[in-house]
């Protein structure tokens, strides 16, 4: 039986079972239309007619209902992500869109997408195996598309932000701690990446900063560095790309001890031009941290010389980028503000920095409570005598 409702339009069962209203709305090319909203209840006919008519009021064309999620990927992909991301986070979006979105949620028509089925995609993929990560790192993507695709007017709301996220457990930060780090000193002494682990250690710099570091950006008599790009893999190709983030373009002042082993380093890198001869490869780059030969530095090989340094010399197996995580939990540990470790690591908010860095909050809490005593236990002590 039919229904109407004031300015509703009208919700009728069809012969099929479905449910079915009909109302006019407006193209993106100004036409205006007559066009059916189907559904299995009468509830969700309802509520695509609710937000076809909130729509229509506020001015938003209504898309084809022809239009595929998976269309309007490529179209995001190609317009949005690819102009304005680093290549291998392009990558690593297309990837997701590609292994899948597209197989899973692809065929799915934009404009009729509901968090039911978002939330389904999700559980299922968990049930497969994936990890809460991967799963989160999915509905991360999709929410991003969405987002686009509501601020062009094509959907009336983001269903993937609707859709609950796995819960991803925190990997706990475990770098080196003080009597290490002197330890990884002492090894390291010497080698001809000595400047590379220090500047990682002493600084916080990300691996691809570090390579992707020219010497017109160091300034040995100020003592800083200025973080503008970094070094990154794309296509079987070394590039330079922007940092990671807005944030990630810094300036940062350089302890005395990377100062000097970067001084150091000028030279060092010279015996190594001078050893290679004709063999040496000129960049215009002039990055700091090359190869024997000149060349641009690749990460892996990196890492792994890090990590034949750290059992040789019996230390705690570690990533490269656990030496950020170091420089950042020594720092808190001796007191520096938090805000300020956030500026120098490149954090774009001080929660990150936080939440990150939790491990090492309590110790500071107590540090500022034994200060304060140390401010006021005089006061108290006098009024008692």
């Amino acid at each position: 039986m039919a229904r109407r409702g004031s300015n509703e339009g009208t919700i009728r069962e069809r012969s099929d079972g479905r449910w079915e209203a009909r109302v006019v709305v407006t193209t993106a090319d100004g036409r205006r239309i007559r066009r059916s909203l189907l559904g299995r209840s009468r509830a969700v006919v309802r509520n695509r007619l609710r937000d076809a008519l909130q729509a229509e009021a506020t001015g938003v064309a209504v898309p084809s209902e022809r239009l595929t999620l998976a269309a309007f990927l490529d179209e995001w992909l190609a317009d949005t992500v690819k102009p304005k991301l680093r290549p291998r986070t392009y990558t690593s979006y297309e990837g997701i869109v590609r292994v899948h979105l597209v197989p899973g949620l692809g065929h799915l028509p934009l404009a009729r997408m509901t968090p039911q089925q978002v939330q389904r995609y999700l559980n299922a993929r968990s049930a497969d195996g994936l990890s809460p990560r991967t799963v989160a790192i999915i509905r991360a993507v999709l929410r991003q598309a969405l987002g686009q695709a509501e601020r062009w007017g094509m959907v009336t709301r983001n269903v993937a932000k609707l859709a609950e996220p796995p819960r991803v457990p925190r990997r706990p930060v475990q770098p080196l701690d003080p009597d290490q780090a002197r330890r990884f000193l002492e090894v390291i002494a010497g080698d001809r990446l000595e400047a590379l682990y220090l500047a990682a250690l002493g600084v916080g710099l990300r691996q691809g900063e570090l390579l992707g570091l020219s010497w017109a950006d160091v300034d040995l008599g100020l003592g800083t560095i200025r973080v503008r790009q970094a070094l990154q893999r794309v296509d079987s190709r070394l590039v330079l790309v922007e940092p990671k983030s807005a944030t990630s373009h810094r300036l940062v002042s350089l302890p005395e001890l990377v100062r000097l082993a970067l001084k150091a380093h000028v030279a060092r890198q010279h015996r190594d031009q001078l050893l290679a001869g004709q063999r040496w490869r000129d960049d215009p780059r002039d990055l700091v941290f090359r190869s024997t030969i000149g060349t641009p530095l690749d990460g892996i090989t990196v890492t792994r010389r890090f990590q034949r340094i750290l059992r040789d010399a019996g230390l705690p197996r570690q990533r490269f980028h656990d030496l950020r995580h170091a420089c950042a939990s020594l720092l808190l540990a001796q007191g520096v503000a938090p805000r300020v470790v956030m500026e120098q690591l490149g954090h774009s908010q001080i929660s990150l920095t936080l939440g990150t860095y939790s491990h090492v909050i309590p110790a500071l809490g107590r540090a500022a409570a034994e200060r304060m005593d140390d401010i006021l236990a005089p006061v108290r002590a006098s009024q008692a005598s």
